[in-house]
């Protein structure tokens, strides 16, 4: 034992930067190697697989200046990703649609993550807490989701851009010039183009600034003088994203709430934060139960205090407390053991957390696995403090626990790996693990949906609306699958809840327009899509306003019809609706231009596509133009 001991001890002595680096970027890639194997999943299949607008060079550049979840919804998800839009394109088309490029890139990208990780915790304290930090991290399974599926890519770069600026910044001495300052701003936009965590990298600085020196009231003046010109680019390009991002999402300011969660608007926040919180422990310490899902009853909405979330928040009280005690220690700098490592390790945990830890607002999800990597990275660095705190104090039990530590996290890592292999695997082990999870009812009535199996597939949509309750996401998306079966009176009814739950997105009033178009009912389509264009504020949604131009002229408001249809037009000239060629007809038949009505019929019986439609088609061919229906009636018999 004494001898595994010294031998130990002296192969950590002689380790060095490089070989520390190159240990930890080798233990990525095998611990992740399987991941290999794995295909599309979960929401790979909307963001890369079905989604044609990254699919071609000629689409590629205007995907950069559109949302990051394709479709009609994407401006209320509230996402603007370009960079790793472009990148999913770029791996898309090299590739040829193939998966493999896309995990060999998320396993690369996890190893030099991993490995940028030792090399800045290297420059605040002993390289042994790095390397720990860097091994743990690598191997942890609570990467697996970001690392495993492919839409995970967005936080591992971000996470890369954010490390890369660091090693900049801390590079630089004690004065920023406006060489590193525009280097670190580049980052900067990387990052936060990449995922909006990245924002995050301006308290990032200062805190790795605050952990080698003191910087109080007092020296906070001096400091800025030195430090300003990396603030000030920081500044510019966080203005410059979010004036872009407000743009490309037509001024969408926040997602829509996380599934299930709705009560959060109504009661204090804190009861059922205080439960996540439980949650981020468990999920760093003891991570054998992972979950893709984290909907109510996987993580409940608490309507008071109870064992769970006064132990989360008791807990979260002590932490800060210790962390508080730890940051009074000595200062962190290279070769330092300062208990501050463990302070600054937390901190680090709660700046980078903070933008979807749901305290100041709702995010999109309550709690999701792969939103950890970034925050986890301050986590590890404080597991490595306490590991050499240990080598120092039980120099017998440190290699043993450590060497337990890691393989049992490499093996709940190739383990986990697997289960993110296809989408039909995701949703297979989380209907095993839970099966009343809303996002489990929900995603098996759209397999079931795919498969043909209509009425299992709206059993499992109404059982994950007794779940999750008539949240607007879940709302909507049934309502559109009901209107693609050509059921558009009960996608109405759905819609009605909808719009009635969140007045503030135009989604739901966009279909019902289309919807009351689809039954000819213009009136009706004209009021949805008045309120839709009103909502979304900026008036460029280019179908509602093809939809509300057939309306007004159906109504006989031919002046307006004309000015909304040439918006309409401006956005997009070309429009698969129905409705959009009787409006030329209509216009050429006023200007006694007979073939141009003709053909603008025949596109219109060309385009239609539901029953419902046909028949309002149908409609106005045989009374309005005395023309024949879209589709002959079958003789007598047939």
């Amino acid at each position: 034992m004494r001898m595994t001991e010294r031998a130990f001890a002296g192969w950590l002595r002689a380790l060095t930067l490089r070989r520390a680096v190159l240990i930890v970027v080798g233990v990525a890639v095998v611990v992740f190697a399987n991941s290999l194997l794995n295909g599309f999943a979960y929401d790979d299949v909307s963001i890369i697989e079905r989604n044609p607008t990254i699919q071609s060079w000629d689409r590629l550049p205007g995907a950069l200046l559109a949302p990051y979840w394709p479709g009609p919804a994407g401006p209320e998800l509230a996402l603007w990703r370009p960079v790793t839009t472009g990148l999913f394109g770029l791996q898309y088309l090299i590739g040829g649609g193939s998966p493999l490029p896309f995990h060999l890139v998320n396993v690369a990208l996890h190893a030099a993550v991993s490995g940028l990780l030792v090399l800045v915790l290297a420059r605040l304290m002993t390289l042994g807490i790095a390397f720990v930090a860097g091994l743990v991290f690598a191997v942890h399974p609570v990467h697996t989701e970001a690392v495993a599926n492919v839409v995970g890519q967005a936080e591992i770069t971000a996470a890369l851009a954010v490390l890369a600026a660091l090693a900049i910044h801390l590079g630089s001495g004690p004065r920023t010039g406006w060489r590193r300052a525009l280097a670190v701003g580049v980052l900067y936009a990387v990052g936060f183009g990449a995922k909006e965590g990245a924002v995050t990298l301006a308290g990032l600085v200062f805190l790795v600034d605050a952990a080698q020196e003191r910087i109080g009231f007092r020296e906070l003046q001096a400091y800025v003088a030195r430090r300003w010109r990396v603030y000030f680019v920081m500044l510019v390009v966080a203005v410059s994203m979010l004036t872009a991002r407000a743009t490309v999402l037509q001024g969408a300011g926040a997602p829509i709430g996380p599934a299930g969660f709705d009560l959060l608007y109504e009661v204090p926040k804190i009861w059922t934060l205080g439960e996540v919180w439980t949650h981020y422990v468990r999920l760093w310490v003891f991570p054998l139960d992972l979950s893709s899902d984290y909907t109510p009853n996987v993580i409940p909405v608490s309507l008071g205090w109870n064992a769970t979330n006064v132990t989360g928040v008791v807990l979260g009280l002590v932490v800060l407390l210790g962390t508080w005690f730890a940051w009074r220690r000595a200062d962190l700098g290279p070769g330092s053991r300062s208990a501050r490592v463990a302070a600054f390790g937390i901190v680090w945990f709660l700046i980078a957390i903070s933008p979807i830890s749901n305290t100041l607002f709702l995010t999109g999800v309550i709690l999701a696995e792969r939103t950890l990597y970034l925050p986890s990275a301050g986590l590890a660095a404080a597991v490595g403090w306490l590991f050499v705190r240990m080598a120092r104090d039980r120099p017998r039990m440190a290699p043993a626990v450590l060497l337990v530590v890691l393989l049992a996290g490499s093996v709940r890592t190739w383990t986990r790996n697997p289960d993110w292999r296809t989408h039909n695997t995701v949703f297979a082990v989380l209907m095993r693990d839970h099966p009343y999870s809303g996002r489990a009812q929900w995603s098996l009535g759209d397999h079931f949906i795919r498969q043909g199996q209509i009425s299992q597939g709206l059993f499992a949509y109404r059982a994950a609306i007794n779940l999750v309750g008539t949240h607007y996401g879940l709302l909507v998306h049934v309502a559109q699958t009901l209107v693609n079966l050509e059921r558009p009176e009960s996608a109405d009814r759905l819609l009605a809840i909808a719009t009635r739950e969140r007045p503030d997105h135009p989604l739901a009033y966009g279909i019902r327009a289309g919807i009351h178009a689809e039954l000819g009912n213009p009136r009706e389509a004209e009021r949805y899509a008045r309120v839709a264009l009103a909502v979304q504020g900026s008036g460029t949604d280019a179908a509602r306003l093809h939809v509300l131009a057939w309306a007004l002229a159906a109504r006989g408001a031919w002046e307006e019809a004309a000015e909304v249809r040439a918006r309409a037009d401006e956005r997009s000239a070309v429009a698969q609706f129905w409705q959009r060629w009787i409006y030329d007809a209509w216009v050429a038949r006023r200007a006694g231009d007979d073939a141009a009505m003709q053909a603008a019929l025949d596109s219109a019986r060309a385009t239609v596509s539901t029953a419902s439609g046909r028949t309002s088609l149908d409609s106005l061919l045989v009374y309005d133009f005395g023309a024949e229906p879209s589709r002959p009636k079958p003789p007598d018999g047939d």
